[in-house]
């Protein structure tokens, strides 16, 4: 498939969505290692500014009155109003700790925020630390309608994307280092079971979104790497001395464009890859009236694929 590469003015657009309703209708938001929050209009001629967090945003959702709810990995969870700029935080602690790494959320219905935090041991700069560790600490979080913030899930490896499923009868969170979506039921006889949507993926995931198909899409940032996951493996002296290394001397992530979708079922429904020669590190996907729209960690751009 062709890919279509978008610049925006800053690296590492990590995640996109796509405004469903309201004023923006058709725009594509995403965040930058800046901090800046930015406007894509829907044929991607025009790029404007609408905030900035002062941090490093990473999830971003829509609400349900029309703000961006963003996931920052310094500050917590946000709203930003794109009209205005303005901006409010959510929750930055837990149980009255602040959070390490704030990474990805999904809206209910009834308002109430679903939220990964990928580790409580290392932040952003250290995710390579907390990959190749695999201290499963990430948690998946649930912010309710009255503004408490209860644990839902725990022992996660590095927590990642957040989707509901079209009806809310499961919430699922990605494990970007043991390479599964792990499932949470919230309705019906499974109420409280866990379970998975998805295990032994060709590669990491990272964010997740529900698209306007129903489907659960999962962007793959890496392929799977048999090294990696052998040092995950080991004891723990171990692993903490490969992140001691100089950089350039780790394992690096490969370069991939590639992205998967699933039902209800866990079954594989959509396997996209593209080449990765203008663009990789996909971390973000959002689907939308056939159209898939990406962001990358890294790249200094979104892309997007016809279906």
């Amino acid at each position: 498939m062709n890919i279509e590469v978008l610049p925006v003015p800053g690296a590492g657009a990590e995640d996109v969505v796509v405004a469903g309703y309201g004023p923006d209708e058709g725009s594509v938001f995403t965040g930058t290692e800046n901090g800046a929050i930015w406007r894509i209009s829907h044929d991607g001629k025009r790029i404007d500014m609408v905030g900035d967090t002062s941090g490093r945003p990473l999830g971003i959702e829509m609400d349900l009155d029309g703000r961006l709810l963003v996931c920052d990995a310094q500050q917590g969870v946000l709203h930003l109003d794109p009209r205005t700029g303005a901006i409010e935080p959510v929750v930055d602690c837990v149980a009255g700790v602040p959070m390490m790494f704030c990474n990805n959320a999904a809206v209910a219905s009834d308002g109430s925020v679903w939220f990964s935090d990928s580790s409580t041991r290392h932040g952003l700069d250290r995710w390579r630390d907390e990959f190749v560790q695999d201290t499963r600490t990430g948690r998946l979080l649930r912010l309710t309608e009255g503004g408490e913030v209860e644990v839902v899930l725990e022992g996660l490896a590095f927590a990642n994307g957040v989707a509901l499923a079209a009806d809310e009868s499961y919430v699922a969170v990605a494990e970007s280092a043991a390479r599964t979506v792990v499932r949470r039921w919230l309705t019906g006889p499974r109420t409280g079971e866990r379970d998975f949507l998805a295990c032994d993926l060709p590669g990491y995931p990272d964010n997740i979104a529900r698209g306007s198909d129903g489907l659960i899409w999962v962007s793959i940032a890496s392929p799977r790497d048999p090294l990696v996951e052998r040092i995950q493996r080991g004891p723990m002296l171990l692993r903490k001395s490969v992140t001691m290394v100089p950089m350039a001397l780790q394992p690096k992530p490969k370069r991939t464009v590639r992205a998967q979708a699933f039902d209800d079922e866990g079954r594989l429904v959509h396997d996209i890859e593209c080449p990765a020669d203008r663009y990789h590190m996909v971390t973000g996907v959002r689907e939308h009236d056939g159209r898939l729209w990406l962001g990358s960690l890294h790249e200094p751009a979104v892309a997007r694929v016809t279906l």
